[in-house]
């Protein structure tokens, strides 16, 4: 295809997936200034209350009765949560429902939307259409058109690297972009995450495209569900598939490389330690969002989620530094900090008993590990290494709706999280 038809088919996917989701917007909303945009220094007065009143309210929301140890003072993001995975309990929060740009946090919304729709060993050939609409600057993989991946090269790559292009191909097995922004908008729904508007289902910059911290930790919530979501979050590096090359005999040999993840810390980096009992989730960054983060890691059995969006301090990592200083409050907190308000369950959470095959895993494989008795650490299949893989449920910790993997009490406890082991 020439060069100057592919630009033309690229930019009008992008407007055909930002003119649907600006069609389900009330005029009012569109006449408002655009939050997805560099926000103002200041949250709105009001904002959504879902999970509780005082998560509306803009400023710190902590309640330290009980001894629990005062907030570090060094936090500088616009917006931050720090929450018990399986109780649902906001220990402390700074502006929750602030709705701001999302960035390629919000691939923690298309990885628990489209996950369960194809098995891991699914191949596709990727067409030039794929590919269509990558935002310029993207973060990619490196999926290359004419070549053949699995399914879980693509996950692998959506995770690891945060791949745009791995996106963009799997949105297109799913229909199309059109159709993934209309799916993981009613996901988002469906999870109560109503600060959210989708346009783009790589988290790339676009026009009212919003999310908040309070929803981030929503859709990992929801993902950390999944035994597929589980093993991609916590994968440190992999091998990718190349691109096929043919020597001078005709012979085709297809190289793959090794692809680490973007998550510092989850891989450690120069001035980042990796931090202890981390799992996953998803790092992002754009120029409107600045960086985020949601992050999941269990200490002493207690498993937290925090997230960070877009701190004022500009310095290497900050996000990181401050998501640990976070993490560090929560678990010298947990028992203590009374909470200030709820995740909230999905809509179609209901009482439900455990099911012998429920697993949580994606792709429908209807092979469930339940009850096969303590977690093992294992590395994936493909190579992927670095971090220890849950290959087993303990007996009775994970309750799952039929085909829904959602789990029902207002208590949602997580499936053993993946324990780390050395890295060769």
């Amino acid at each position: 295809m020439p060069a100057p038809k592919k630009a033309l088919r690229r930019t009008l996917s992008v407007t055909s997936a930002a003119l649907t989701a600006l069609a389900v917007l009330s005029p009012a909303a569109l006449a408002a200034p655009d939050p997805s945009k560099s926000p103002t220094p200041t949250p709105p007065a009001s904002m959504s209350t879902m999970g509780g009143a005082r998560l509306g309210k803009p400023g710190t929301q902590v309640d330290l009765a009980g001894g629990a140890p005062v907030l570090p003072k060094d936090i500088t993001a616009r917006s931050w949560i720090v929450a018990d995975a399986e109780s649902g309990d906001v220990l402390a929060a700074h502006n929750a429902h602030w709705r701001l740009a999302p960035a390629s946090t919000l691939k923690m919304l298309f990885a628990d939307t489209l996950l369960p729709k194809w098995p891991k060993t699914t191949e596709h050939k990727v067409e030039v259409s794929d590919l269509a609409g990558i935002g310029a600057g993207s973060s990619l993989v490196g999926v290359k058109e004419e070549e053949t991946y699995t399914v879980h090269d693509l996950w692998l790559g959506v995770f690891l690297r945060s791949g745009n292009d791995a996106v963009h191909v799997l949105s297109a097995m799913n229909g199309g972009v059109d159709k993934t922004v209309a799916d993981m908008n009613e996901h988002a729904e469906e999870l109560q995450a109503l600060d959210t508007n989708v346009v783009s289902p790589d988290g790339y910059d676009a026009p009212h495209q919003v999310s908040s911290a309070y929803d981030l930790t929503l859709f990992a919530r929801s993902g950390l569900q999944k035994k597929d979501f589980r093993e991609y979050a916590s994968t440190v590096r992999a091998k990718f598939p190349g691109q096929t090359e043919k020597d001078k005999k005709g012979k085709t040999t297809r190289t793959p490389f090794e692809i680490q993840n973007t998550n510092r810390l989850l891989a450690g980096a120069s001035d980042m330690e990796v931090y202890p009992g981390i799992a996953g989730v998803k790092n992002g960054n754009t120029t409107n969002a600045g960086a985020t983060f949601t992050g999941v890691a269990e200490r002493n059995g207690k498993v937290l989620l925090v997230t960070v969006m877009n701190p004022a301090k500009d310095e290497h990592n900050e996000v990181y530094k401050e998501t640990a200083r976070l993490f560090d409050w929560g678990f010298a907190a947990a028992g203590k900090a009374q909470p200030v308000g709820e995740l909230v369950r999905p809509k179609s959470a209901a009482q439900a008993s455990p099911g012998p095959d429920a697993s949580g895993e994606a792709g429908g494989t209807g092979k469930g590990t339940a009850g096969t008795g303590q977690v093992v650490g294992a590395t994936a299949s493909d190579g992927s290494g670095g971090v220890g893989i849950a290959a087993g449920i303990t007996a009775g910790v994970l309750v799952l709706l039929a085909g829904g993997a959602f789990l029902v009490n207002r208590k949602w406890p997580l499936p053993d999280l993946v324990r780390r082991r050395t890295r060769p």
